[in-house]
């Protein structure tokens, strides 16, 4: 067990910004998750579990237990008639999972290409993108329990999952380290067109029944317009979750904002995209003030430039926030996880 002192996290997550962490370890086997947990806990340490730091943000006083980053690694797979068993250990970088299913001919997660972090982040997440969440493919989950120092098996229904939401993300599941995942793919089935930028893309193509690797080449031309190169710019992905509102609250927004698209959930739920929200009633895609702004394509996608402070982003976040509030009395939710004390 190797444990590094005063590591910084800021090259570590993919807003490229943070302070450094009392101790860090890297964790490669459920072993070396068992042995940090029983040591942070001798010294009364707090945790942060980190994997390839493309969902947080971490705080410039840094973070002063131990930041464990996950590295697990293996996939192995059965077959089951026309579907397909996926075990993929949480240390393996999402896309190239993906990558991995549409090469073998393997249906449900082509949609979700593109996508930053590691495989165990999604069920955390619940990871959605263009009419795909993970939870409609996630089987079991496999976690190691921090209280208790073992390894529990977790059924989909209890991970309770919801829109970018779980289980984990709750005090009941934060005891919870995600180490297997899963997946129940299908070997026969066709690509999931529901979302309409990718009916459009394809009928810009003048494809009908797209292969899997045609949807993957798609989903990862679609976010590349609309999302920025985290080569470049230091960013999270979306960093808000979209609104669900209720039936009677949109009709009020409704009448203020008559263009306002919407989705319906059932049980009185309204899903609202807050992109639209940014863009046509906040006015503030490619905002920049000094060295954050939101992105020029995509005001859902906060960045950061160069020279910035997580508690500048951070600030800049909390503006947009409370401007929301004020014109649409929507409380909007972070997706991205805050680190450290801001």
């Amino acid at each position: 067990m190797i444990i590094e002192e005063n590591i910084s996290l800021k090259n570590l997550t993919t807003f490229r910004l943070g302070g450094r962490t009392r101790y860090f370890m890297r964790a490669r086997t459920i072993e070396d998750i068992k042995k940090a947990c029983t040591w942070a806990a001798s010294f009364g340490l707090p945790l942060f579990i980190l994997g390839e730091g493309s969902n947080v943000l971490v705080s410039d006083k840094g973070f002063s237990g131990l930041t464990l980053k996950i590295e697990l690694k293996g996939i192995t797979y059965s077959y089951e008639k026309n579907d397909v068993l996926i075990i993929v250990s949480s240390g393996e970088p999402w896309d190239a999972f993906v990558a991995f299913t549409v090469q073998k001919g393997w249906y449900g997660i082509e949609n979700l290409s593109n996508i930053p972090g590691t495989v165990g982040a999604t069920p955390v997440q619940n990871v959605g993108a263009y009419g795909v969440e993970v939870k409609d493919v996630i089987k079991w989950v496999d976690v190691f329990d921090i209280k208790s120092r073992t390894t529990i098996k977790l059924d989909s229904e209890k991970c309770r999952f919801f829109y970018r939401d779980s289980l984990f993300k709750h005090d009941e599941g934060k005891n919870l380290i995600v180490t297997k995942v899963c997946f129940m793919l299908s070997r026969e089935g066709e690509v999931n067109m529901e979302y309409r930028d990718v009916r459009q893309y394809f009928k810009r193509h003048n494809v009908r029944s797209p292969t899997l690797r045609q949807a993957r080449e798609a989903i990862i031309s679609i976010r590349e317009k609309k999302f920025p190169d985290i080569n470049s710019v230091g960013t999270g992905g979306s960093f808000f979750k979209n609104p669900v509102v209720s039936k009677k609250h949109f009709k009020q927004l409704k009448r203020k904002y008559p263009l306002m698209p919407h989705f319906e959930l059932g049980d009185d739920k309204i899903k609202l995209p807050l992109a639209w929200i940014l863009e046509h009633v906040c006015c503030i895609r490619g905002v920049r003030q000094q060295h954050v702004g939101t992105f020029k394509r995509q005001p859902l996608v906060l960045v950061h430039y160069g020279g910035g402070t997580a508690e500048e982003l951070k600030k800049f976040a909390d503006n947009i926030q409370t401007d929301i509030k004020l014109k649409t009395n929507i409380t909007v939710v972070s997706e991205v996880s805050l680190v450290g004390i801001f």
